[in-house]
């Protein structure tokens, strides 16, 4: 089979990921109670929504993830593509942005995601790492974080 038709059976699905940069650091967050062997480390991120550009998205996504307003959007740092299988059969299509925050942040802090209301609010507790230890990112996240520490350094 096709890499392209293997990717058509599993579904396409427009992701946006933001890389929140201060100064040297990284933001991430952990999900409150869920193993980190299974959840690790992560950026914000989502599903792009119908009628909705993959930057918009970011800052949607950003925003809900770390509760966090006022952020600039500096770029787009370039596409992914991560594919799910076993543990699900869809393949990301990731938009990943460079996002900075426009005052200061604090160093770590808890954040809710609210959702739709049909679901509990999920629990993060965000805090920042340095730029380069952004290997240890979950599934494929700092994919891009080369490209950017080249950007911010050049």
């Amino acid at each position: 089979m096709e890499p392209s038709s293997a990717a058509g059976a599993r579904g396409r699905v427009e992701k946006a990921l933001a890389y929140i940069v201060h100064g040297p650091r990284l933001l991430v967050f952990r999900h409150v109670g869920e193993p980190p062997e299974e959840v690790g480390l992560q950026v914000p991120g989502g599903t792009v929504r119908p009628a909705e550009t993959p930057a918009d998205a970011a800052l949607r996504e950003a925003r809900e993830e770390t509760g966090l307003s006022g952020l600039e959007l500096v770029g787009k740092v370039g596409e992914t593509r991560y594919d799910l299988a076993p543990y699900r059969p869809e393949v990301q299509i990731r938009h990943v942005f460079h996002l900075r925050p426009a005052g200061p942040v604090p160093d770590r802090w808890e954040s809710w995601e609210m959702h739709d209301g049909t679901a509990p609010p999920t629990r993060f507790e965000c805090f920042w790492i340095p730029l380069a230890a952004g290997h240890v990112l979950q599934s494929g996240q700092g994919a891009l974080l080369g490209r950017l520490h080249d950007a911010l350094t050049a």
